[in-house]
């Protein structure tokens, strides 16, 4: 009988204060015995941006903490896919002492997977039973497309490999980032294989889940927990499979932990510091009417997007930005979300729906808390629009002041947390819309800024 244990981590978002923690459960957990094998996996989303040592690094600080653990082979998530610049992911890897394990993104230009991807892994354990290891990422085309690649349903892709592959390893496994529903399919159409590790959806299985004999193992979110793999083999055929996982509240602290956590935040942030934007002649403040923050970025988003008109909601903003020296961490604390923005082109008729749309959710967003999809502050707060007019008694829209033609076509800016969140629908299902790469919406904001108000300015005012 041999043992085989696969520790796994996902979705860690750049929770570096679960690190320390973590970092110090894997390691005592990859402590093995002669008669058992141990491989260490990342499902993806181990990056994140808002985080402020993960911006100033593109992510690299982050490998560099991976490296610190003895990771056999890692996945990528839309963190990672998405919120890099195609150049920026090309090079995340490139200290990486891991293999990227990645089936279904493929250089648009080149139509093959980037240089850093492998289709697949064999591992050989100490008693010679080869396990094969695939990787899958949730493919989002209207967001990697514009970025440079051709990201493919698994549909697609993973029948062929399974097929290739099944007939080469004793045990297959597949390092899936594409979502709960994604991995049960999978488990009911791929049958082939053993074991599947999800995540993306954030979901977690705290003692797996059989679909009949594969195994879905899950680990939640944010590094809250660790899971934890284990096969039992019987003449290198799986005849026990079992998934457990472990909190990481419930792991042991060291004293030395807060200041490593604290150490993480003080670099990001003074590397940040360090590179100045623009020199603000007032403060740019979220409430105010004049001296608006709102209206400088809904000017800057116009203007990147090439359009009349912008909308944004003022949840985005977390804070003002002051007088003097901006530095990209002023901008990162004030928007720390990895939006980009789209550019969406409707009819008059669809124009007026939407506006409508968001006159009927106005009130019930301006509390509202969301997570995720992009969005890392606390609630949506209110629709602001620049170019576009409402009047609250008849109920009438306009643009630029003027009446809306029904069959005519308008284009306005906005973020793309708007195309993602249910309370818009008709952005997806009526409008053409563009994505806008590689830029966040800090950084379009950044740019505008220092044009506006170059640096030059502190030493003539």
């Amino acid at each position: 009988m041999e043992k085989i244990r696969i520790l796994h981590t996902n979705d860690l978002h750049s929770h570096l204060e679960k690190w320390p923690k973590i970092r110090r459960f894997l390691q005592e957990r990859q402590k093995t015995t002669t008669d058992e094998t141990t491989l260490t996996v990342d499902l993806g989303d181990f990056c994140d941006r808002w985080h402020p040592l993960t911006e100033a690094t593109n992510g690299k600080a982050n490998i560099e903490l991976m490296k610190q653990v003895h990771y056999d082979a890692a996945t990528i998530g839309n963190n990672e896919g998405i919120g890099n610049s195609k150049s920026e992911l090309n090079h995340l890897y490139d200290a990486a002492d891991f293999p990227v394990v990645l089936a279904n993104l493929f250089d648009k230009s080149t139509l093959h997977l980037p240089d850093w991807a492998h289709e697949h892994k064999i591992i050989t354990t100490k008693k010679g039973t080869k396990i094969g290891l695939i990787g899958a990422t949730a493919p989002f085309p209207l967001s990697y497309t514009p970025n440079g690649w051709d990201a493919r349903s698994w549909t697609d892709i993973l029948p062929n490999i399974v097929q290739f592959l099944r007939k080469k390893v004793d045990v297959l496994i597949l390092l899936s980032h594409l979502g709960i529903n994604d991995d049960r399919q999978i488990a009911k159409e791929l049958p082939e294989f053993d074991v599947i590790i999800g995540s993306h959806t954030h979901h977690l299985f705290p003692n797996g889940e059989k679909d009949g004999d594969t195994l879905l193992a899950a680990a939640g979110r944010f590094g809250e927990y660790v899971g934890e793999v284990t096969l039992f083999l019987d003449k290198q055929q799986v005849d026990k499979a079992r998934a457990d996982t472990f909190a990481t509240q419930e792991m042991l602290s060291y004293p030395e932990d807060e200041a490593e956590i604290f150490n993480y935040t003080d670099e990001g942030e003074k590397m940040l510091q360090d590179k100045k934007v623009a020199w603000l002649p007032c403060d740019l403040s979220v409430d105010q009417q004049e001296h608006s923050l709102v209206d400088e970025t809904l000017t800057a988003v116009k203007k990147r997007g090439a359009t009349q008109a912008a909308i944004l909601n003022t949840g985005l903003f977390l804070d003002d930005l002051s007088k003097g020296v901006v530095n990209q961490d002023d901008l990162h604390m004030i928007l720390p979300h990895p939006m980009h923005l789209i550019r969406v082109t409707l009819k008059g008729s669809d124009l007026i729906r939407l506006i409508l749309e968001m006159e009927k959710n106005r009130h019930f967003l301006r509390n509202y808390p969301i997570r995720g999809m992009g969005f890392r502050g606390k609630i949506f707060g209110e629709i602001v629009y620049s170019g576009i007019q409402y009047d609250t008694t008849n109920h009438q829209v306009k643009w630029l002041n003027q009446t809306i033609g029904p069959e005519e076509s308008y284009s306005f800016t906005t973020v793309d947390h708007f195309m993602f969140i249910p309370f818009f629908p008709t952005i997806e299902i009526a409008g053409e819309t563009e994505f806008l790469f590689p830029e966040f919406i800090r950084t379009v904001l950044g740019d505008y800024l220092a044009q506006k108000f170059p640096l030059s300015l502190e030493n003539k005012l």
